[in-house]
This record gives structure tokens, sequence and C-alpha cells, in this order.
């Protein structure tokens, strides 16, 4: 399911941060701890690598002579290293590594093969296969060390470069997730009166798109972004925002303006753009993005589209029935359950069930009957939002 009502685009936007990672410090002490496995049908050759090795400092070994054993006891102990024999009876080498890369936990784990074939065809499939190294018999050390600690470097080296992308990645969504608070808050701010209804609205929404069907992903961002759903209110003026009476005509029309207005504070569509919006509603939801992040989009195509109707006699564009984006009709429903049930400068806080009844009543006219369906099916939980998020006077 897409929030858009689009066609999903892939983001090619390369991610410039992590050309900035340090990589580790050259010529740092080697380390000995490492887990070692050794995989071998002839046990002397297991001895005579374990003994070179031994030799060097390293101390931490598993070795296995049986290869029907070796997928079993990777799982158990989870080595850092794996030298491998290829000829071996029963299973091969290289039908162990082709087991070993399909395995997410071993997919860059350091392999080093060890063999006596000359086969340009068996080394051509290992390095295939994903193999890092190869090492000749009979064992030399002087070949065997530098290799195995190389391979143990790089492997060190590319687990510090994930775990500091890993912290960057999150660093960046931290702040990410900053930016739409600040947003959001800055929306509230110029109408205080509605206290904490961004943040009940981002929750009704959320959770009506789990009722729905939606992935804990598209759950997340649709919480994200209704949260600036009413963004284009900065752009309307105090005396209308706070007026406790009735609007007149103009004033009306002034703030129908905070759809549209939310939408130009994310990106600005040409006259061309806007006019194909406005002559063909299924495209709509395709041109109002282009801001250069699929959050933002999602955020604009709802601060567009929450107050469009089901029945079509919205705002601003008239939409009607599945031309409104899917994100559009749940923040429709999560805003207007929590305007009727919240103290606004107009009018006092409706009683709870005198809502819902009213919401019953614009089913098909003002709500996707699908939508307000998954509304009243989570209602405990609707209601346990609106406690755990009440005002604060």
């Amino acid at each position: 399911m897409t929030l858009l009502n689009t066609k999903s685009q892939s983001n090619q936007r390369s991610d410039k941060s992590a050309q900035t990672i340090s990589p580790v410090v050259s010529g740092s002490p080697d380390r000995f701890d490492w887990k070692i496995m050794i995989v071998d049908d002839v046990p002397v050759n297991i001895k005579v690598a374990r003994a070179y090795l031994a030799n060097a400092g390293y101390s931490n070994f598993i070795t296995v002579t049986d290869a029907e054993n070796v997928q079993s006891v990777m799982e158990k102990e989870s080595p850092d290293l794996l030298i491998l024999d290829i000829m071996m009876p029963e299973i091969s080498g290289l039908d162990i590594l082709r087991d070993i890369r399909s395995d997410e936990r071993f997919a860059y784990m350091p392999v080093l093969i060890l063999t006596s074939a000359e086969s340009r065809d068996i080394k051509r499939e290992a390095l295939e296969l994903g193999t890092t190294d190869f090492l000749s018999k009979p064992i030399d050390p002087d070949e065997l060390i530098p290799r195995v600690r190389n391979s143990l470097k790089l492997f060190e080296y590319q687990n510090n470069l994930e775990q500091q992308v890993r912290e960057r990645t999150a660093a960046l969504e931290k702040s990410r997730i900053d930016i739409i608070e600040c947003l959001a808050r800055a929306a509230e701010y110029r109408d205080n009166d509605t206290g904490r209804h961004v943040l009940r609205v981002s929750k009704y929404a959320g959770a009506i798109g789990r009722e729905l069907g939606f992935s804990d992903v598209e759950i997340a961002e649709l919480e994200l972004a209704a949260k600036l759903h009413d963004i284009g209110k900065i752009a309307i003026p105090d005396a209308i925002l706070h007026k406790p009476g009735s609007l007149t005509e103009q004033e009306f029309e002034l703030i129908q303006m905070h759809c549209g207005a939310g939408k130009k504070i994310f990106e600005s569509l040409s006259r061309t753009e806007m006019n194909g919006v406005l002559q063909h509603t299924t495209s709509g939801a395709a041109l109002i993005q282009n801001c250069g992040s699929d959050l933002l989009d999602l955020a604009s195509t709802i601060a567009l589209t929450h107050h469009e109707r089901w029945d079509g006699t919205g705002y601003p564009l008239g939409l009607s029935g599945d031309d409104i984006p899917i994100a559009g009709r749940i923040t429709a429903v999560a805003d207007v359950y929590d305007a009727l049930s919240s103290k606004r400068v107009y009018k006092p806080a409706y009683p709870r069930e005198r809502c819902f009844r009213i919401m019953e009543e614009s089913r098909g006219s003002h709500f996707d009957p699908d939508v307000l369906d998954a509304f009243f099916n989570i209602r405990e939980e609707i209601i346990r939002i609106q406690i755990d998020f009440a005002d604060v006077d």
C-alpha cells in the first residue's frame, strides 16, 4: 500500500555522509582473540595450521574434520574467520562456501580457501562464491600468517565502518524527527487553543493505518507526516485563527488557504503543474512531490488533502473518493474527531458519544467508509490515545 497513491519511486541520492567516516587507524595493534575456525578432513593439516597460528599469537580455535558438521558448528560458534579445505569427501568446500554466503550472518566473514588444487575453474568458482583469499598446500607460515592477519583487519574495519554508518544513520533519523517536531510545534503555537492536537491526530492516524494493514514503516511515516497537517496555519492571520465567533465568507476562504499554504511550505508547483492537478485529479498525488524527501512529499499531500471530502465537496481541490490520497482520507478522520472532542475558541469539547455519532452521520459524505470503519474498529485505542495525550491546562 502506498500512502501517496502513486507508484513507488526509488531514492537514488547517495549518502554523502558515509564518505566522511574515518577508517580504522593505520598501524593499530593486532588482536589475537579472534575466533578462527579450521575445516579439513585431514587432522594433521588442522594441527599444522593451528600450530602456525598459535606461534603467531592466536589462541581461539574451532576445528572440524567432518564437513557435514560445519553448518551446525558455525551457527553455534559464530567464528570470525574460516580456513576451509576444498577437496573433502561427502561435501566439498565449495558447497560449504555456497551455504555460508547464503546466510546473512556469515555473508562478509573472511573465508580462506585451503587447497592443493591448481584448477582455474575451481578458483574462479570459489571467487564467484565470495572467497576472501587462497592458501596453498602444504601450508607456508609466511603465507598463512599475513593473509589471516590482513583478512581479519579488513573484517574489523568493515565492522567498524558499518557501526559508524548505523550510528550516523540513527543520528540523521533523530535530526529528521526533531525537525518535523519543531515544524509541528510552530503550527501548533500559532493555534495554541488546540493544545496537543497535532500529537493526537498523529497517533489517531497511525492507529487507523495499522488497522488498515499498513506496514510498520508506513505507520511511522504516516504518524510523522500527519503532525504537519496544519502547517499551513502559519499563513493564517491571528485575528481569523483565534476568532471565537462565526467566520465571514471571506474569512473562511482564508482559512481554506491553509491547505495550499501547507503544501507550498514543502515545495512549489508551477502554474502548469497546478492546472494539471485541477484538471486531472488522479495525477494530483504524483505532482505533489519532488521536494527531495519521501516524508515531506507525504506531509505535503496530507497538508493539501486532509480537508477533501469523500463526496467531492471538500477543499481546496474538490477531490472525491479514491482520488483523495489514502493518507489524506485517514488524516481527515483523525483531524475531525479531535476537533469535535477538543475545546476550541468557537466551541466546547463535545462528549465522546456525540463525536462518534456525528462522524457516523458523515459516512460516505465526508469520510471514506472503509477508513471510518477502521476508526470505529479501534474505538478503545482511540479513547486511550485521547486520554494519554489530553490537553494540559
